[in-house]
């Protein structure tokens, strides 16, 4: 930090196993991302090039190895993967992870419909591969799952070998853990955390209220997922208490 501030609400250190910040690159050039390291890079924990956008990305190898010599791991969204698995392509996949020298890999059903013991055998096997991240929830605004049911998919994942479980918002937080306003389903986040631990989950929280919310409920070590880069900045500030949106959150006395 370049000066000190007294009572600052304390931050794991990085590499973490809970207040990660995934971040959700849609595209960024080589230039931005370079810009965007240079920056962000200390705080961000992951990057995930969103759902499939690795297919049409250019120079994928270059922006990959950018990534990897800032030490910040890098996944491809689930919707890759469920691409690949309606399409029957699963060894096509585990080939493209070691193609592309990846060391994590997301596992999803939000796109397509997949027995649960099917899902969490991929888990299984992807995992003997990379570190495997599993999403829970579906993209359809029409599909809600009751409280017990995310737990008990979540409990499931996990036990199949998933390093965090993410509760599913899309990109927009409009979905799964959050209602089409945005609002956050707040029973729902509440019933899971009576059973899965909250460093197990990866929060998706794209919205400036949602990333609020759960540093409040949670506190400034709270995973957060499908940060935009811009926002990395913005969301370290609101997670130490030095915007106005958590400032008096974290004061003492």
């Amino acid at each position: 930090m370049n000066y000190h501030i007294n009572d600052l609400p304390e931050r794991t250190v990085k590499p973490r196993n809970s207040g990660l910040t995934m971040v959700m690159d849609k595209g960024l050039s080589l230039r931005q991302a370079e810009d965007f390291i240079e920056v962000g890079g200390e705080y961000t924990d992951l990057i995930k090039l969103g759902w499939a956008t690795s297919y049409v990305t250019p120079k994928l190898d270059e922006k990959l190895s950018l990534y990897r010599e800032a030490g910040i791991p890098v996944y491809f969204g689930g919707t890759l993967f469920e691409a690949m698995i309606v399409r029957g392509q699963f060894d096509d996949y585990r080939r493209i992870l070691d193609k592309y020298k990846l060391q994590h890999a997301e596992v999803s059903d939000g796109s397509i419909t997949i027995e649960h013991d099917e899902k969490c055998e991929y888990i299984r096997k992807l995992s003997e591969q990379v570190t495997v991240i599993s999403e829970v929830g579906s993209k359809d605004v029409q599909k809600i799952f009751a409280p017990y049911k995310w737990i008990k998919l979540m409990t499931a994942e996990i036990e199949a070998g998933s390093w965090k479980v993410i509760a599913e918002a899309r990109e927009s937080g409009n979905v799964g853990i959050y209602r089409d306003s945005g609002e956050v389903r707040q029973g729902l986040v509440d019933e899971i955390l009576t059973q899965i631990p909250e460093e197990s989950i990866i929060w998706e929280a794209p919205q400036k209220a949602q990333q609020v919310w759960f540093i409040k409920l949670i506190g400034a070590n709270v995973s957060l997922g499908n940060i935009a880069p811009a926002d990395v900045i913005p969301v370290e500030t609101l997670r130490l208490g030095i915007r106005s949106d958590t400032f008096e959150h974290f004061l003492k006395g």
